[in-house]
């Protein structure tokens, strides 16, 4: 029996549904309880992937995106009487927010450089609906281009709140709206700081990444959170500018034997004759091996909730302006950030092995595995998980410019076969 308070609760979500145009009158029952947590099946099943087919018919038809994102937080986010995770937790919000707008191109031809904002807000939705009131989203990069897709618009409809990316020197001294993580064993860096609430108590973070290509492969999941930490300590991509020529003020928090450890560990990598370490692409070999060990040092910080990678369009290119989408209608999940990566690579149309930072996360303990065939996949398919083979799943070439080989188009696949009986590490 329908108290009077679901019954304003009802009322009010259907007033929220009409407006983003999604008719939430079909939600299943999931009164909100004291906690929530996921499926129990992806919580029993913390290393397996699950892939889930979405039908969208154009990438711009915002109420079938939107639906979707709904649909999938209603079957895999699930309401507890038991001890589970409070309801008043912050929910810490992840998406790529990297929106292009460019005078060479009409905006819709470079959607596909972030997270799609529908799916995102269906997402939120299917959030609140199990009674969580506080969410914050987190983002580094593009605070001018956060609106182009409608993020604030979202943010602002929904009381999520939003957090300010710039910080002066004196910000960092004091600690303003930061939290700090000392690095375990850190290569680049011995602290990262991130944007509060990130990484403080009763808090859970969602990851909702892109499919997308990138200088670094493709973006995904793991490269996704490089975005929670501060500016400038953010910059994981530029080598050694960011190392050894990082502002004054980074330095402390930069490991004092930088330079020859990582010189050590890229020669040693190098001997190995993995692909590509003869590049003389811009984003070089170096800086391959530098942005890896930074993004080694962030992720042994983060713990995730669930990180996903929405791929209900997919893009290739440089992850900015260049590149194309294309309609994949797939979106991605699991508990563990490097395994869903390693899916995502290879439906990318690439082979996992040949990207060194998966390669070094397994040498240093933050993943039991590069190999996409130790992976177990599934299809979720109405709220349940259906074993599946990953050759049961097309593949959707993701053209990248990650270390172009001499010869080769600048555009490309980094699809050499890789031989994982050899390389145990």
């Amino acid at each position: 029996m329908l108290t009077r308070r679901d019954f304003v609760r009802t009322g009010a979500l259907a007033t929220a549904g009409a407006a983003a145009g999604v008719d939430l009158g079909a939600a299943p029952s999931r009164l909100p309880q004291a906690y929530f947590g996921l499926h129990p099946f992806i919580e029993q099943n913390p290393k397996a992937v699950f892939i889930r087919r979405t039908k969208v018919p154009h990438k711009m038809h915002e109420e079938s995106k939107r639906r979707e994102g709904l649909s999938l937080a209603r079957e895999i986010f699930v309401p507890l009487d038991q001890p589970g995770i409070p309801v008043s937790h912050r929910i810490v919000l992840k998406p790529n927010v990297c929106s292009v707008r460019s005078k060479d191109r009409p905006d819709v031809e470079n959607w596909g450089t972030g997270t799609d904002p529908q799916f995102y807000e269906g997402m939120v939705m299917g959030l609140k609906e199990i009674g969580l009131k506080k969410f914050h989203f987190v983002e580094a990069n593009n605070f001018h281009a956060w609106n182009y897709r409608g993020f604030v618009d979202i943010n602002e409809r929904h009381g999520i709140e939003m957090n300010e990316p710039s910080r002066r020197v004196r910000n960092f001294r004091d600690g303003y709206e930061m939290t700090w993580s000392k690095v375990p064993d850190g290569v680049v860096y011995t602290s990262i700081p991130h944007y509060a609430p990130v990484n403080e108590p009763d808090t859970w973070l969602l990851n909702i990444a892109k499919w997308k290509a990138h200088g670094m492969c493709l973006t995904q999941s793991v490269k996704n959170e490089q975005g929670l930490v501060i500016l400038p300590y953010v910059r994981f991509c530029p080598g050694w500018q960011m190392v050894t020529g990082a502002p004054e003020f980074m330095q402390p928090n930069i490991h004092p034997r930088v330079e020859p450890v990582i010189n050590r560990l890229f020669e040693s990598h190098r001997r190995m004759n993995y692909a590509r370490y003869d590049s003389t692409a811009r984003l070089s070999p170096m800086h391959q091996e530098i942005w890896a060990h930074k993004t080694c040092d962030n992720m042994s910080v983060l713990k995730t909730g669930l990180a996903m990678i929405e791929g209900i369009y997919g893009r290739d290119g440089n992850g900015f302006g260049i590149g194309n989408d294309y309609l994949s209608n797939l979106v991605m999940f699991s508990k563990d950030k490097f395994r869903l990566d390693l899916i995502g690579l290879y439906l990318g149309g690439h082979e996992p092995g040949n990207i060194n930072v998966y390669r070094i996360a397994k040498e240093r303990g933050l993943s039991d595995t590069f190999n996409p065939w130790d992976v177990p996949v599934y299809e979720w398919v109405g709220g349940e998980a259906v074993p599946r083979k990953l050759t049961d799943f097309a593949r959707t070439p993701l053209k990248t410019y990650y270390l172009q080989k001499p010869g080769e188009p600048e555009y490309h696949l980094v699809n050499e076969p890789f031989d994982y009986d050899r390389y145990k590490l």
